[in-house]
């Protein structure tokens, strides 16, 4: 029981810093004083610095990564070979992600927040170890968006899956302080559920739209 502490409150500690400071800024010693653990319990542990970050988001994605697998097992089932609509493929991500009790007291935004900085930052090693660790759920899933976006181009299915991994990080990110927005300048109290269902039709609406007409190739002769 003193050992599984130990941990728990390495990984809560890791996890609010790297929140709040970033992955570069946040050194183990910072991590061990507010955890009041010592060094050689966090090198017992995780061994490494990137073991431990990669540690916390595995407390989110582990659990995600089978929900959403089940998810599409049901889906799979349900449509029988006939193509799967986007909106329905968007709401069931989606709508897992909002499900899914949290691992932690911090919950989903904290996560997101993390996500988003695995991209932005130079931690190259995180995006090794999603693709090695949870690449065929993502893949199985990025198949079914394909085949409910067939008329795009690859590339362009590309650039849109990350246009909505952006709107989404960001607007779970800052979930609440949305919310206080919403109640204070419009009178309305939003739900979790509310934000999913403002969200789903956007991105389902961005991955459907016309493709745009780019002058990359004009400019460059230009």
């Amino acid at each position: 029981m003193a050992q599984s502490d130990t941990v728990s409150r390495i990984l809560d500690t890791a996890e609010t810093l790297f929140a709040e400071k970033g992955f570069s800024e946040t050194s183990l010693r910072t991590i061990t004083g507010k955890a009041k653990v010592n060094l050689a319990a966090v090198n017992y542990h995780f061994g490494s610095k990137k073991a431990l970050i990669q540690a916390v988001f595995a407390r989110y994605l582990d659990p995600f990564s089978v929900r959403i697998d089940e998810e599409m097992d049901r889906l799979e089932a349900e449509y029988q070979g006939q193509p799967i609509p986007l909106d329905v493929v968007l709401s069931t991500f989606t709508s897992a992600i909002i499900t899914m009790p949290s691992p932690t007291k911090n919950g989903l935004s904290v996560f997101m927040r993390l996500l988003g900085l695995a991209y932005t930052q130079a931690q190259g090693h995180m995006r090794r170890y999603l693709q090695d660790q949870y690449g065929p759920v993502f893949f199985r899933f990025t198949d079914m968006v394909k085949n409910a976006s067939s008329d795009l181009p690859d590339v362009e299915r590309f650039w849109r899956l990350h246009f909505m991994l952006g709107a989404a990080i960001f607007s779970m990110s800052s979930l609440e302080a949305l919310k206080d927005i919403a109640e204070q300048d419009y009178g309305e109290h939003t739900r979790v559920r509310d934000v999913i269902q403002r969200l789903i039709p956007f991105v389902t609406a961005g991955m459907s739209a016309p493709l745009p007409e780019l002058a990359g190739a004009q400019d460059e002769v230009s």
